[in-house]
């Protein structure tokens, strides 16, 4: 029986263990609260992230990074992007020869640049691990937790491990597509939260379906664009991780990026909503790192440079979405 390992016991974290363990699976669940480990042990839920979920009695918490990954087979990465370095250099001497590492962390990181997958990569340098997957798509953990029917695409570069990735964590209400567009998986993931939080200032202002609609679609035209730049497929960007993903995060209420929007569209300032959050909504962190790698590569991608001007410039909702309106008029 192989082992796996979920590193990061928030609700997506929680739920993708739970998900291995409908697989049969006994899973080790590496949790830094103590709070949450006492619950889970001691209650069989998660009542800090995932409250009213009974968990398997497959999943074991631990805190110790060496207990959680040393033997396993599968080591399933769901920390927030700006945690990732940190835990996997901690992580790295106990990584088995030949595991493979999952990512289910969306994000870009700020000052590298670089998606989850590059941070892996950097952090495991010398490291004999087998691959590193990425596993993305439209998917609230409240709903999967439910075992409502969801469906997500797992990216490698070596189509073995994505292949690998798609059994273990395929069931009858999660199922798994294979993918081997890895950056352009990662990027559609990771800037969906950027344009989700312009969905939500749009909504938070009362601007109508019309605007969302808008956002939506020319949000997509720019995600589309960086991941070219960067070596993407076009049509990744139609799928599950790019498509799916967006329109599921500007358009439901489940969404802690879209919600962060609506706050800030109301008027709230983003250090008094992200300081009251427990959970993380990534886009408030992706933004800056988008916004940099866009400039870096000359991309234009106005939408991300709204939000990143209201969030950090000082620039009020309504003087972003003027700028947006009058920017040069444009071929689609």
């Amino acid at each position: 029986m192989e082992k796996i390992t979920v590193l990061g016991a928030g609700s997506w974290g929680t739920t993708l263990a739970q998900v291995l363990s409908d697989r049969g699976a006994s899973v080790t669940l590496w949790a830094r609260e103590e709070e949450v480990r006492e619950s889970i042990s001691k209650r069989r839920v998660n009542e800090s992230f995932l409250p009213g979920i009974t968990l398997s009695e497959k999943i074991t918490p631990e805190s110790s990074i060496k207990a959680a990954v040393e033997g396993a087979d599968f080591i399933v990465s769901v920390i927030p992007s700006h945690g990732v370095r940190g835990v996997f250099s901690e992580a790295k001497p106990y990584i088995k020869d030949g595991a493979i590492i999952v990512s289910a962390t969306k994000g870009i990181e700020e000052g590298s640049m670089l998606t989850p997958s590059g941070i892996l990569s950097e952090s495991l340098q010398g490291c004999s691990h087998k691959a590193i997957a990425v596993l993305s798509g439209p998917s609230f953990a409240n709903e999967v937790s439910q075992r409502l029917p969801a469906a997500v695409c797992a990216a490698s570069i070596l189509m073995e491990a994505a292949k690998a990735v798609q059994r273990s964590f395929s069931t009858n209400y999660f199922r798994v597509y294979t993918n081997s567009d890895v950056i352009g998986v990662e990027l559609g993931g990771a800037l969906k939260n950027v344009i989700a939080i312009a969905a939500g200032i749009s909504d938070g202002l009362l601007l109508g379906h019309n605007a969302r609609a808008a956002l939506i679609t020319r949000g997509l035209a720019e995600m589309r664009r960086l991941g070219v730049r960067m070596g993407a497929l076009p049509a990744t960007f139609a799928g599950l991780s790019g498509l799916g993903d967006l329109v599921l995060t500007c358009t439901g209420p489940l969404s802690r990026n879209y919600t962060v929007g609506v706050s800030v569209g109301k008027g709230a300032s983003i250090a008094d909503i992200t300081g009251g959050m427990k959970m993380v909504a990534e886009g408030v962190k992706t933004c800056r790192g988008a916004a940099e790698l866009a400039a870096s590569l000359s991309v234009e991608m106005p939408i991300t440079e709204a939000v990143y001007g209201v969030l950090y410039g000082g620039i009020s909702p309504r003087e972003a979405v003027l700028g947006l309106m009058t920017r040069e008029l444009k071929e689609e």
